[in-house]
């Protein structure tokens, strides 16, 4: 029998998909937001589908603020979206 894949839910475009199919986006106890490719990093995650468009909707909406209920600056909002068109 096939192990069981988790299924998260995308926060922009609320599609669920196997976890290994996304992104996770971490906010640490210190504050820091990035993205986590492991998705082992200690902290609040939250899961993007790993489209452009996903993460243009949620750096124009703000949606991280929402998901992580705490106003993130537009400097966090921007190195998200570098960080995800150089692959970091």
């Amino acid at each position: 029998m096939a192990k069981r894949q988790p299924v998260r839910t995308c926060v922009a475009c609320r599609e669920g998909k196997p976890k290994n199919e996304m992104l996770r986006v971490v906010r640490t106890p210190e504050g820091e937001v990035f993205i986590d490719r492991t998705g082992k990093a200690a902290g609040r995650g939250a899961y993007i589908c790993d489209r452009p468009e996903c993460l243009r909707k949620c750096v124009k909406n703000r949606l991280f603020d929402r998901v992580f209920k705490e106003k993130l600056s537009d400097e966090t909002y921007a190195g998200l979206g570098d960080a995800n068109e150089h692959g970091a």
